[in-house]
C-alpha cells in the first residue's frame, strides 16, 4: 500500500496530463516513509458521464482516493494525505488559475484482515 485511484472528468485531459500527475503522485507516495515501496501503485480513470455543481460543461474535476492497510496514527496519515494532496495541488495549479477544476483527495484504510494481498514486486525493485 498505498494505491492511489484517480478518477478526472473527461474534459481536463486537453489541460492535464494525467500520466505526469500518476508519475508525480506516485513519486511522493515512495517517498513516504510509512509506505512500503513495494505497495505503491498508482492508476487513472477517465470519466465520461458526470455533472458538476450548476451543471456547466467547463467543469472539471480530479478525485483522488488513497487507500492504505490500516495500523497507522493520525498524524501520520494527516501528513501523507498533505503530502500527496499538495502535490497534486501543485501539479495543477497553472489549469486551476485557468479553468474551473475541482480537485480533491480523501485517504481511507482498509481492514487488512479483509484484503489478502499476493505478489513479486519486491522480488524486481531496483534498490
Amino acid at each position: 500500500m498505498p494505491h492511489l485511484m484517480i478518477d478526472y472528468s473527461a474534459n481536463v485531459e486537453p489541460d492535464v496530463d494525467i500520466g505526469g500527475l500518476c508519475n508525480t503522485l506516485r513519486g511522493v507516495a515512495a517517498s513516504i516513509d510509512a509506505f512500503p515501496l513495494a505497495g505503491v501503485k498508482v492508476r487513472a480513470v477517465r470519466v465520461e458521464h458526470y455533472a458538476i455543481a450548476d451543471g456547466n460543461p467547463e467543469h472539471g474535476f480530479i478525485d483522488i482516493s488513497v487507500r492504505i492497510r490500516e495500523g497507522r496514527d493520525m498524524e501520520t496519515k494527516q501528513n501523507a494525505a498533505q503530502k500527496i494532496f499538495d502535490a497534486a495541488n501543485e501539479f495543477v495549479a497553472d489549469v486551476m488559475r485557468r479553468r474551473s477544476l475541482a480537485l480533491s483527495l480523501e485517504l481511507r484504510d482498509i481492514d487488512a484482515a479483509l484484503s489478502p494481498k499476493s505478489g513479486s514486486i519486491r522480488k524486481y525493485l531496483e534498490l
